[in-house]
């Protein structure tokens, strides 16, 4: 019998390596698990691959939180909201928002004030 883990997942493509790093690092200081997938159909606009990311890793996700990382482009979507209105996006973030949106992520479902 295989028992999936309730996790946030991470849809990304050509990601920053240091941002999905700190990311993941925001995500492990609350305490949740996450699952990282590489995406192979990547739209034209980084910006909008990340929000798209976000948007169906928190579709697929059991918890309904996703993030986006395309390139240096991060985004954090939950379940329910449409496409374009992400909880928080950056391009180009510092190390401090990725925690930041990594935490968040977390955060939101265990349904504690963001950072």
């Amino acid at each position: 019998m295989i028992v999936k883990k309730p996790a946030i997942f991470i849809y990304t493509s050509e990601p920053d390596r240091e941002i999905l790093r700190e990311i993941c690092a925001g995500i492990e200081e609350e305490g949740v698990f996450y699952e990282i997938k590489e995406q192979t159909l990547v739209p034209k606009d980084a910006r909008s691959t990340a929000a798209r990311f976000a948007w169906q890793a928190a579709q697929d996700s059991m918890l309904g939180s996703g993030i986006g990382v395309s390139q240096r482009d991060a985004a954090l979507q939950m379940r329910g909201l449409s496409v374009d209105r992400c909880v928080e996006s950056y391009h180009a973030p510092t190390q401090a928002q990725c925690r930041k949106l990594g935490a968040n992520s977390a955060r939101a479902i265990k349904k504690m004030p963001f950072k």
